[in-house]
């Protein structure tokens, strides 16, 4: 039996509390200042909202929206309502004016707790006036209530007011980030986020002296599973990212004993140490037995990951070309996979092993995972939502007749349980041949070459596969157009040599437009959007003669 998975959030926040109620638990930057929180403080902040909130008049059951970047009012916010016994329904950020009112309106809430947005005034014109608003201290603008207010004028909730679920009750209601149409409700048990908080403690051999940054979307189930109720589960100290422009600065500040990320962010990253060491110089630097050591260590440094132990990578697809290099400056990052729908983490391959490279590991201790006949991952445990809120009919078509979840991912499973994903079901087309084409293995292969910071390949009707390429800029500025086209048809070359004849890349397509949340391109979790990207650049793609063609 795993440690704790029946234990609640609010149940593990008073053990950690008796445990060390003076050790800092959340750490907030405000113009280059930390504001620090005890677990004593931090549980008080907690109960004094649950309290305010109580007065409001909002009852057991009602669901709460929460929209704001990450921040220690948003993790206070989170257990202020599951101690009143509230329904957590977080939304992005990153959100436009349909998606927060459709969030809104379809989870029949009660209330909304808005932070720090990029457009408050989407917000404000979202938000229906018989829905009760209350803002955080990093709101812009004004709100019906404030949530320091609510935590100042109030006394601590009493502990016989405290929520007492069980476990087959609703915890949260997760909105999945929407890469296709409008986004469903899965809906989470407190047996889901027990087990899911408990196992990821007890897999990634998590503890109290663990550091962790928060940054990636609190809306999305990885952080909130790996980072906010796995540091309520393990005691683990959490420093929030203040802006972009400051993440270095915070991440360094945090000294992170371990460091997740997106592959969108590992590229990054890779891009922005070649810019300052081209690759030809630190293959060099790398084979000097002293000199190694120090360049390794002085790029740890300038990343931020001084005293980080372990890192992980998920959310989408990254190349096994990017893992080796990273290797190669001895950070190994294990990929893991999860979805809203199991709560989080299902598979990691952590600790890591270097003969799994390009894996996603093999389930976590609880999960049972099967491929079908299809290719199609099926999956069953106890952090494994049960039903979509107020959809019966997508709830009854994504699980099979012995209850598996049906993922949509597609994935080979080796001797040792460890899962390669091969793609979306969904996203494999059909080319002008006939022939079926799934993307994601030759994207993976195409990443080898690091003037690639974004790409799709499409081909749905054409007479061969093609690849919409964003550049690194960081790694092409100081290249020709001459050569950074030579660069990739090379690429190409080869890897068409490794793949199907029905699968060859055609073309190449380069866009001088980055692909973003807030162009519609990316999701909120930094997924690519090929429905959006397909319509974009599908009709040049059919005009396109050149091997290599660029935008105006």
């Amino acid at each position: 039996m795993i440690p704790n998975q029946n234990v609640t959030p609010i149940e593990m926040f008073a053990h950690q509390l008796s445990e060390t109620p003076d050790k800092v638990y959340l750490r907030q930057p405000s113009n280059g200042e930390y504001v620090e929180y005890t677990w004593q403080q931090a549980y008080d902040r907690t109960l004094r909202l649950a309290k305010g909130l109580d007065k409001l008049g909002l009852k057991k059951g009602d669901r709460v929206g929460i929209l704001a970047n990450n921040c220690a009012d948003w993790f206070i916010a989170d257990f202020a309502l599951v101690a009143l016994g509230l329904i957590p329904t977080p939304i992005y950020a990153t959100a436009g004016e349909s998606i927060i009112s459709y969030v809104l309106e379809h989870s029949d809430a009660k209330a909304i707790i808005v932070g720090n947005i990029a457009k408050p005034e989407i917000a404000k014109n979202a938000i229906p006036e018989n829905v009760i608003s209350i803002g955080m201290s990093t709101s812009q603008v004004q709100w019906q209530h404030s949530m320091d207010d609510l935590i100042v004028n109030n006394e601590a909730l009493a502990q016989d007011q405290i929520n007492k679920p069980k476990l087959d009750d609703v915890f949260s209601i997760v909105y999945t980030s929407g890469s296709t149409g409008k986004p469903k409700g899965v809906v989470i048990s407190y047996q889901n986020i027990c087990y899911s908080a408990a196992i990821s403690v007890h897999a990634l051999g998590t503890g109290a002296d663990e550091r962790y940054l928060s940054y990636l979307p609190l809306a999305h189930v990885t952080e909130r599973g790996l980072i906010e109720y796995n540091s309520l589960y393990c005691g683990a100290m959490v420093t929030f990212n203040e802006s972009l422009d400051t993440f270095i600065r915070d991440l360094r500040n945090a000294q992170t004993t371990s460091f997740i990320s997106v592959p969108r962010l590992w590229v990054k990253f890779q891009s922005q140490v070649l810019a300052k060491i081209p690759q030809r110089k630190l293959n060099l630097l790398l084979c000097i037995p002293i000199l190694s050591g120090i360049v390794k260590k002085k790029i740890k440094a300038q990343l931020g990951f001084d005293n980080t132990r372990s890192y992980g990578s998920g959310s989408a697809p990254i190349s096994p070309s990017i893992l080796k290099w990273y290797q190669n400056l001895d950070i190994d990052i294990a990929e893991g996979w999860g979805m809203s729908e199991t709560m989080g983490l299902a598979t990691s391959q952590y600790p890591f092993r270097k003969s799994k490279v390009g894996t996603i590991g093999k389930a976590v201790e609880g999960f049972d995972v099967k491929i079908s006949d299809a290719g199609e991952v099926l999956i069953k445990g106890p952090a494994v939502f049960t039903e979509y809120y107020k959809n019966p009919e997508a709830t009854a078509e994504s699980f099979d007749e012995d209850g598996y979840f049906r993922t949509g991912d597609k994935a080979d499973i080796d001797a040792d349980g460890y899962l390669t994903i091969t793609g979306r079901v969904k996203d494999i087309f059909k080319s002008g041949k006939g022939k079926y084409v799934a993307p994601v293995p030759i994207e993976s292969k195409l990443a080898d070459n690091v003037l690639i910071e974004q790409m799709c390949v499409m081909g749905s009707g054409l007479p061969s596969a093609m690849v919409v390429i964003v550049l690194s800029q960081e790694v092409a500025k100081d290249m020709s157009k001459e050569e950074i086209a030579e660069s990739l048809i090379e690429t190409v070359t080869q890897v068409n040599k490794r793949i199907e004849k029905h699968e060859v890349v055609g073309g190449i397509y380069i866009t001088n437009e980055m692909w973003t949340i807030e162009n519609g391109l990316l999701t909120p979790t930094m997924k690519v959007k090929r429905a959006e990207l397909e319509a974009k650049y599908l009709p040049i793609l059919e005009a396109q003669k050149e091997t290599v063609a660029w935008e105006a």
